[in-house]
């Protein structure tokens, strides 16, 4: 303190350094409330009144949109379908992803392949839909040529004319789209590791699978979850791939979230009805994804 009672320069200057991330904070904080905060209030607002896409807010509805969606199971199966198809595809995605991750390591000179496995990732969805979708047609379709010819099929197999196979089908399509994404992230966490833990190993005469087991995957964890955490968010709002290759049937087999609420809001114009499924829906991947976290703290605090 100065004679006059008044903090120092020094005491100014710590605190004026103290404070200002805060306020560099700010913009990100302004920018997240306009992005997040208003639609999510606004959607909120929505799914309590009587919305329809010409006329929002019309009228006060309290939960009656809400005892819509517990009255009818579609959309609870429609949920449930959700997470079966997103949980076990982004599963396989990533124990592929890490098995080519590995072989890509071990190639070493095998940068060509790089090229090739990005090139599903750059192909627009749409596109990925549509050459699926001729892939798997049932009249000159690659699949149902190609089993015709080896004489293990007596006729055409529509996969996604089937209520069995047409989820699978989608998730194969999907798992097609996406694993590269799992596969250039795992080359990154593969790359990232230490190499002198692998020295180490190497001296002792460790073999490779005891390696892969003991050193690789438990350093590997923390990337692999939070890898299968990224990727079930993006599956539990697959719409395109549904909307171009099923349109949600055949009847609801490969009805998903995204799709009934699209189909809620902008085929019915009941906006009321799509914000709240969108309200439970976010309910539903708060659910899934708590403990995917739970586990991403635990293996980190495990690892550390």
């Amino acid at each position: 303190m100065s004679a006059v009672g008044q903090p120092s320069w020094g005491t100014w200057h710590a605190r004026r350094q103290h404070t200002a991330p805060r306020w560099m904070l700010t913009p990100a904080t302004l920018g997240l409330a306009l992005v997040c905060v208003v639609p999510g209030l606004y959607t909120l607002a929505l799914a309590f009144t009587k919305s329809t896409l010409g006329q929002p807010l019309t009228a006060w509805a309290g939960s009656r949109n809400f005892e819509t969606l517990v009255q009818t199971s579609d959309f609870a199966f429609t949920l449930l379908r959700t997470v079966l198809y997103a949980v076990p595809a982004c599963l396989f995605q990533l124990v592929l992803g890490l098995a080519i991750a590995l072989l890509l390591q071990a190639l070493r000179q095998g940068r060509w392949a790089y090229s090739l496995i990005l090139l599903p990732l750059m192909t627009p969805p749409v596109l990925v839909g549509v050459a699926w979708k001729l892939l798997l047609a049932p009249a000159g379709g690659l699949l149902n040529g190609t089993l015709l010819r080896l004489g293990w099929v007596n006729e055409p197999v529509s996969l996604l004319g089937s209520s069995t196979w047409a989820l699978p089908a989608v998730m194969l399509t999907d798992s097609w789209q996406w694993l590269p994404f799992v596969v250039v992230l795992c080359v990154a966490a593969l790359q990232a590791l230490p190499s002198d833990v692998y020295e180490a190993a190497a001296l002792d005469g460790a073999s490779p699978r005891r390696i892969f087991i003991k050193i690789t995957l438990p350093l590997l964890a923390p990337a692999l979850v939070g890898i299968f955490l990224l990727r079930v968010v993006m599956s539990l709002k697959t719409f395109d791939l549904v909307y171009i290759l099923t349109a949600g049937g055949p009847g609801r087999a490969t009805t998903l979230a995204s799709y009934e609420v699209w189909k809620s809001g902008l085929q019915n114009f009941d906006i009321g009805q799509a914000a709240a499924q969108t309200l439970v829906f976010c309910l539903l991947v708060a659910w899934v994804t708590w403990p995917i976290l739970r586990t991403l703290t635990w293996v980190e605090r495990r690892t550390g």
